[in-house]
């Protein structure tokens, strides 16, 4: 016989409530939880100035604390912009491989200027406090807007006395890894081949980000390099501080944690030992089990990638009536963040419009320099099952649900439930698998959504399904035996557009944000596809991790038609912790004739 058990992840222990806080109940949950280390976070990115009408591209470090290495402790990290006044500007969920995750956010001109925190986290790490969490400052300047009170100096002299504080320190070439151009001046849309060369094999191999970007003519203070990063979080927590009876934020060990409370909608008491059945519309669906603590908690781990940003959480249950509420994680307390002196004068207006111009031309030509999309991991719904598959096309028609069961589908109909409502049964294989005969029903999904009673689509229209997949291995969900699934698709994908069930809830989900490609531009000598397209790129090169596992690597990327000084930064971590930062610049000019 084969069983399929899909195991719903279970948090140690109980007490958890609603803002995603768990409460530490003994001494021994307590020991448990502080042999797990700590966390820490780096974020390269391009700032710190940005302008309207540019992305802020970044890239994700996550550390053990204790070890300073890439760390497998959270698969999930949070990457947020503040503003003075504490309002999020966004927060982005990313997807952690190997403590690694990359993310861009463009900056409108919704968005005033001033001063700004780039934060970087993860759930755990917020039982430390804002002491835990990467703060970097990003510098905005929208020249859209009238109000610019918030970054223009009253005086010349505060903004000499901010220039000479933020001044670039110089970082040279370290005897690890050295970066190398041919020469040291190019021409607009001249090709660059840059060399990085690791001389000390094993000890130089890690995880590294590459930026070339134009060197900014406003005086701004330096963003965080890796070097700077690790002597500045060298002493944060490697444990976690909280006692018995604290609460405290739980680590995404296992994928996105979701979780919510059922109570009687009468009474408002908390249901206990109550089946939940979560479900992810879609072709490529996704089916959790989940049931409710002491508490009236249920939780699960969203492990795999998910298209739609949509569930659904049941309850099969239909003799009462139950209220679901979803979980919300509570907000990083950022009351004590403190932000950088910046101000901008009258002398600054000249290259704050050209910059300004250069954006503007620059977007008018995005769409003929897209970035694109990378796919996530695909999505099997039958988690290797290779299912049967009908094509109702193929055969002749029938009106209803049920009667395409009887006269089409061979190994799947209605069964008498006695007492109960009727439901779907798949028929076993006795073939294949030495199993004992059972009653169980199976699990039935239209478009994805997981239905409780079969008794309520008997009679629904089968003109509007194109097919029928057919599973017909056991399986044990959420402490419950089912036989077989039964997953039909509609030709329109819309069953959940008029969906209604009494004991569930439609919630939106926050999805992490989509890894990207990003555009790479290039100019062959005979290509003219891009000659009459300006190019007032001032970032020419980002890639968010190259992972260095041998000893020389070769970069291409070309410049554009902005002249000026651009500065390659090379900067991340070995793979023992050791950080590393690299400077190097050189000249975009067109030559004298």
């Amino acid at each position: 016989m084969k069983k399929l058990i899909v195991f719903v992840g279970l948090l140690i222990g109980l007490g958890f409530s609603l803002k995603a806080q768990y409460v530490i109940k003994d001494g021994s949950e307590l020991l448990n939880l502080q042999k797990l280390p700590q966390e820490k976070a780096y974020i390269d990115h391009t700032g710190p100035l940005h302008f309207s009408g540019e992305y802020l591209y970044y890239a994700f470090y996550c550390f053990n604390a204790q070890s300073n290495k890439l760390t497998n402790i959270s698969k999930v990290a949070y990457v947020a912009l503040v503003d003075e006044n504490q309002n999020y500007i966004f927060e982005h969920k990313i997807k952690l491989t190997k403590g690694l995750g990359q993310g861009d956010f463009f900056i409108s001109t919704d968005i005033p200027s001033g001063k700004y925190k780039l934060l970087g986290y993860t759930q755990w790490m917020k039982n430390s406090g804002l002491s835990q969490v990467f703060k970097d400052d990003i510098i905005i300047v929208n020249p859209y807007m009238v109000d610019q009170s918030s970054i223009i100096a009253s005086t010349t002299d505060s903004v000499q006395r901010s220039y000479n504080l933020n001044r670039d320190k110089v970082v040279l070439d370290s005897s690890m890894i050295t970066l190398s151009l041919d020469k040291l001046q190019f021409e607009p849309r001249e090709k660059i081949n840059l060399a990085v060369t690791n001389y000390k094999g094993y000890l130089g191999n890690g995880s590294y980000t590459i930026k070339v970007q134009k060197k900014d003519e406003i005086p701004v203070k330096s963003a965080v390099n890796a070097i700077a990063y690790a002597t500045d979080y060298f002493n944060v927590d490697k444990q976690i501080s909280q006692r018995v009876g604290d609460s405290l934020f739980l680590p995404e060990q296992r994928g996105e944690l979701f979780y919510g409370q059922v109570s009687d909608a009468n009474t408002g008491e908390v249901v206990t030992d109550m089946p939940i059945v979560l479900s992810i519309p879609g072709k490529e669906f996704l089916l959790k089990f989940s049931q409710t603590d002491e508490n009236g908690n249920f939780y699960s781990y969203l492990r795999k990638d998910y298209k739609n940003p949509v569930a659904v959480i049941q309850i099969e249950d239909e003799s009462k009536s139950y209220s679901i509420k979803k979980g919300a994680i509570a907000k990083l307390n950022t009351e004590d963040l403190s932000f950088s002196d910046f101000t901008l004068s009258k002398e600054h207006a000249e290259s704050i419009k050209e910059r300004s111009i250069l954006n503007q031309i620059e977007n008018q030509f995005f769409t003929a320099k897209p970035d694109s999309i990378l796919q996530g991991d695909p999505i099997d719904p039958f988690d290797g099952g290779i299912p049967e598959v009908v094509l109702l096309d193929e055969y002749t028609r029938f009106p209803t649900l049920e009667e395409t069961l009887v006269e089409v589908i061979t190994n799947a109909g209605y069964r008498n439930g006695g007492k109960e409502n009727d439901y779907v049964k798949v028929a076993q294989d006795f073939e294949t698998f030495n199993e004992d005969f059972n009653s169980f029903p199976a699990i039935v999904l239209i478009d994805g959504v997981f239905i409780p009673n079969h008794e309520k689509i008997r009679e629904f229209d089968a003109r509007r399904i194109e097919k029928i997949s057919l599973i017909r291995d056991q399986f044990r969900l959420g402490g419950k035996d089912y036989q077989g699934i039964v997953s039909i698709e509609t030709f329109e994908s819309d069953f959940l557009v008029d969906y209604s069930n009494d004991n569930s809830l439609l919630v939106d989900l926050d999805k992490p944000i989509t890894k990207k490609n990003y555009y790479q531009q290039t100019y062959a000598p005979d290509e003219m596809a891009f000659s009459r397209v300006p190019d007032y790129r001032t970032l020419l090169y980002w890639k968010p991790q190259l992972v260095v596992e041998g000893s020389s690597y070769t970069l291409d990327f070309f410049t554009s038609d902005v002249e000026g000084t651009y500065e390659i930064t090379f900067n991340g971590f070995t793979t023992y912790g050791k950080p590393l930062t690299i400077k190097k610049e050189f000249v975009v000019s067109r030559s004298t004739p």
